[in-house]
């Protein structure tokens, strides 16, 4: 029946990880024990501290439709945040609160970008950038970096990507799925090339912004000429291990954040009360409350590489945040393992979830062709036990 479909649902690609995490289920539901390292989503339970705001709110009765762009003492804790730890100055009127930094990005693509337009990708990126862009109709090109690089583009990369169509460029720093930090210099260097074009808008996606080992994260709009060109996205799912609270939020440009209002207003309104009172908390509190989940990622950072650098094959680098790794597995492409021929990283992450019984996501639906994405987000047992099984099946 898909040819009763709309074009733009047929024409839309199914996310790889969700994807990914849908056929380990089905196998776990036959009974096979999948050790599941595909999803990005912390395995800890949101901090006490936030639970009992949420218990408050209830108590409280909130439970009225709350304002389209979230309630104000949310968008001015949105504020103090970007201040404190981004050196960002915004307004509550240059807020909006949505349901998930995915919604946020949606909303920003949809008001920004026309058909025909275009994004520039760096590659790797997250999986729903290149979806959302192609349902705006905009066209995405992608920048292409290698683990030798530590997956950064260069400034001479990002200028000779630029067309006359080009609308917008998309950064996420810390990466998904490479776990790669610009830093403030490489930032900058990309900013000289982006003054030469001012119609160029840059989304800066700083969702991972706390899970950093050493390396300071910066925020792109805190350079002064790209403030105004610059929508800063960020959310409390991987920080505050709040994925399923669904709670994004953007700072920008006035006009564009009364634009997304508007946009929102017509798909979901409001993004939950409960979950907004909870992040106001969550917000407001200091990030040293959530340090010991870092200090945890961190950890298993460390064994995991250390397991991976035991496999032959694997080729790693190290990540400065995120909780994934990225190795490049293009040793396998062209052999036969157990029976199986290894073209290309699909391939081999089908073989690691049939043989190994082990969820990852092939590197091609972010854009890289030669890796794979190992998520950390599990326990220490978890992860030594999958990498067991890993080189088991390749050896």
């Amino acid at each position: 029946m898909n040819d009763k479909l709309s074009n733009r649902i047929n024409s839309l690609p199914t996310s790889a990880t969700l994807a990914m995490a849908a056929k380990a289920r089905e196998l776990k539901e036959q009974g096979i024990d999948i050790i599941g390292l595909s999803l990005g989503e912390p395995d800890f339970n949101t901090p006490d501290y936030i639970k009992e705001a949420a218990i408050q709110a209830i108590n409280d009765n909130y439970n009225s439709y709350t304002p389209v762009d979230g309630y104000r003492e949310l968008k001015e804790a949105v504020c103090q945040k970007f201040k404190r730890d981004n050196n960002l100055d915004y307004q509550p009127n240059q807020v909006v609160v949505s349901t998930g930094a995915k919604q946020s990005i949606a909303n920003v693509a949809q008001v920004l970008l026309n058909p025909g337009d275009e994004v520039l990708l760096p590659a790797p990126y997250w999986v729903s950038y290149s979806a959302i862009a192609m349902l705006c109709e905009a066209n995405f090109k992608e920048i292409p970096s290698t683990i030798e690089n530590d997956f950064k583009i260069t400034p001479e990369q990002l200028e000779a990507a630029i067309t006359p169509k080009t609308k917008m460029v998309f950064f996420n720093s810390p990466n998904n799925p490479s776990g790669s930090i610009y830093s403030e210099e490489e930032y900058k260097a990309l900013a000289k090339v982006l003054e030469k074009h001012p119609d160029i808008f840059i989304l800066s996606d700083e969702i991972y912004e706390h899970i950093s080992y050493g390396t300071k994260m910066f925020s792109f709009a805190s350079i002064p000429s790209m403030y105004n060109r610059t929508i800063t996205v960020n959310g409390l799912a991987k920080a505050f291990a709040m994925t399923g609270w669904r709670i994004g939020y953007i700072g920008a440009p006035e006009w564009i954040a009364k634009a997304c209002t508007k946009m929102q207003g017509q798909i979901t309104s409001g993004t939950n009360c409960i979950a907004q009172r909870a992040a106001i908390t969550a917000l407001t509190e200091s990030p040293e409350h959530i340090t010991f989940m870092v200090d945890e990622f961190k950890s298993r950072r460390g064994l995991i590489l250390d397991l991976l650098n035991d496999i032959e094959g694997f080729k790693t680098n190290i990540p400065e945040g995120a909780f994934y790794v990225f190795p490049n597995v293009s040793y396998y492409f062209g052999k036969t393992l157990k029976g199986k021929l290894i073209n290309n990283a699909t391939d081999f992450s089908l073989f690691l979830l049939e043989e190994a019984h082990v969820a990852t996501v092939t590197g091609e639906a972010f854009g890289n062709k030669d890796c794979i994405r190992i998520s950390y987000a599990a326990s220490k047992d978890q992860i030594i036990e999958a990498l067991k099984r890993i080189k088991a099946a390749v050896n």
